[in-house]
This record gives structure tokens, sequence and C-alpha cells, in this order.
């Protein structure tokens, strides 16, 4: 019969390294071997978003302003037809909160994309369709150069049902964007 192991300080410090060890390098191949196909479908999901959010546009043109990602569409003709640009918040229910939101050259918001939150499903989560056009809480044409609040903080927006944080949290979102906006430089 073989004999056991002894139960020793030095056995289960060993044991539990060369565990640690192992796992580690599990964890770096994982993360290796997926850390190209995540970095492609968010580029590919902001790309998404940049397309869904401006007015129709032959040429783009990134840039950034004030250290936040901006996407600038060009017509046929060479003209500034829109501006993207990639906003967000801490201040949500869930905390962080993120979307693409497009302006068209006037300042008035053309559309949005949320590509990253942590809402409540079934409540916060619903500000992906909430704010759009058409919806109660459409914000598509408004124009925040008078800041955009929710009805509750006498605002001309009307806020998620049951969710008055992540719509105030969006609300700003939107503003932060527009702030971006002025000073992206429309031509």
């Amino acid at each position: 019969m073989a004999k056991k192991a002894q139960s020793t300080l030095i056995n289960m410090l060993l044991s539990l390294t060369i565990i640690a060890v192992v796992a580690a390098a599990a964890l770096a191949f994982v993360n290796q071997v997926t850390e190209e196909p995540i970095s492609l479908a968010q580029k590919a999901k902001k790309e998404a978003a940049v397309k869904a959010v401006l007015p129709a546009f032959d040429r783009l043109e990134e840039a950034i302003v004030d250290g936040t990602a901006c996407t600038k569409a060009y017509g046929s003709d060479g003209q500034l037809v829109g501006m993207a640009i990639e906003a967000s918040t801490e201040k949500g229910f869930g905390g962080h909160l993120e979307a693409m939101v497009g302006f068209d050259t006037e300042g008035n918001v053309s559309g949005y994309q949320i590509l990253q939150t942590a809402e409540t499903p079934g409540l916060g989560a619903k500000a992906g369709e909430w704010f759009q056009k058409g919806n109660k809480g459409d914000v598509i044409g408004m124009n925040p150069s008078t800041e955009l609040k929710v009805k509750k903080d006498g605002g001309q927006v009307d806020a998620i049902s049951g969710s008055t944080i992540t719509s105030r949290a969006f609300c700003e979102l939107i503003n932060n964007a527009y702030k971006t906006f002025q000073k992206g430089g429309i031509e």
C-alpha cells in the first residue's frame, strides 16, 4: 500500500503554490486568447452605434475633444453633417452609464445608442428605448443648449417610471456630450 503524504505546513504551502501557479497560467492564457475578439466586438459595437446616431454621411473622421472620443461625419459635398460623441456618467442607479450620442450641425440630438449600462433590468435598462424617437421620453431633435432635465426637476424630459435616477443620469450624459460637441469645433 502507498504511503500517505504527511500533512505538514511545507506540503500544504507547496500544494497551494502549485495550484495558484497553474490557475494563474490558465487565466493568463484565457485572457490572451479572448482579448482580441473582445476588442474587435467592442470596436464593431461602437462603429455600429456611430452609424445609427448620425444623419446620412459619406465619410467619417475620428477625433479626440477634451479627452473624449468623437466622430465627425461629412456628406458627399465635404460639408459636416453631424458629430457622434462617446459620453458617460457614473451617476446611474447602477453606476456607469455610457452611450454614443449623435448631433446634427445645429446641436440637435440626432440619435443615441447605449454602449454600456449596469442599470436594473426592466427599469433603468429601458433607457435604450425610452428616450428614442416616438417613445414617451423622446429626446431626439431636442437641443441641449438649454440643459436637459427630467420633468420632476423642472425640465422637459419624461423620466422612466420608477427610474428617476437613471433618467437624470441619462440627461446628464446627453448634456456632457453636448458640451463636448460645442468644444468640438463644428465648422
